[in-house]
């Protein structure tokens, strides 16, 4: 009885090994397949490759994003460089000149066209007011320059919003492509019930490629964005200066022409 039992315990024993052997021999078996399927090319485009399709959205919207960066850094870039250059010629010219006619004479070419736009508006203000009292004219010449003003400012900051609004929102959907990505990894992991590194790590790098991507196109975008803004308030200053240069030719103006009403006027009571 005893040998039996040690026997069919022997068995019981012997068995067991068996199974949990091929078990493991299972487990080591599927680890080495889930291995060799998970890519090993873990360079950027690599990377990109073998992301989720979400990711690569994502991906591929931040690069965008980037490429609309650098476009507006050339484009506004030499665009207020030129307009600079402008507006510091024609105030030049208004300096140097002595009165608005001559002024406005002088003020040829696509070169002076937003200085010569302030000195029109001013001449045909001044015409309308014609016999009017000199402050009220010198008044309603200020309101037409500061819509004038109003207008090419505008005009010069026309697309750079769109800095703004990458520089806010690319980190976060870099963020969202992490996340979408890390999740799709844990979801890897439950289905091959492995934690191998193996297994684990391309799929968390191809997510935080998507965070990288991120803050590739947000801080150009926010650094360019501050740079323009320092530019832009240089180019109003000079905006001001125009429109300062203009209204003192009509003050000017004006005031030649009263000195020239009060000369008749003693010249007649004598």
């Amino acid at each position: 009885m005893a040998t039996k039992l040690l026997k069919q315990t022997a068995a019981a024993s012997l068995t067991a090994a068996l199974s949990l052997g091929a078990t493991n021999a299972w487990a080591q078996e599927g680890a080495a397949r889930t291995a060799a399927a998970v890519p090993h090319d873990l360079s950027a485009m690599g990377m990109f490759l073998n992301a989720d399709g979400v990711v690569k959205a994502v991906i591929l919207g931040l690069l965008a994003a980037s490429v609309v960066t650098w476009t507006i850094l050339l484009a506004k870039g030499l665009e207020l460089r030129a307009a600079r250059g402008r507006l510091q010629g024609s105030l030049d010219t208004l300096d140097d000149a002595p009165s608005l006619d001559v002024a406005a004479s002088q003020l040829t070419g696509e070169a002076d066209a937003l200085a010569l736009a302030f000195a029109r508006a001013a001449s045909a203000e001044r015409a309308l007011s014609d016999g009017l009292p000199a402050e009220g004219v010198k008044e309603r010449v200020v309101l037409r320059l500061e819509r004038l003003e109003a207008k090419a400012r505008r005009a010069i900051v026309r697309g750079t919003g769109v800095l703004a609004t990458i520089g806010a929102t690319a980190p976060f959907v870099g963020l969202f492509g992490t996340v979408w990505g890390i999740m799709n990894s844990f979801i890897g992991i439950s289905k091959t019930q492995t934690t191998s590194l193996a297994v684990v790590a391309p799929g968390i790098a191809e997510a935080l490629l998507a965070t990288a991507t991120g803050l590739v196109a947000a801080i150009p975008a926010v650094v360019v964005y501050n740079v323009f803004a320092r530019k832009v308030d240089g180019y109003r200053v000079l905006l001001a200066d125009v429109s300062a240069g203009v209204l003192r030719l009509v003050s000017r103006d004006l005031d030649r022409a009263q000195a020239g009403v009060a000369q008749v006027r003693s010249r007649a009571a004598e």
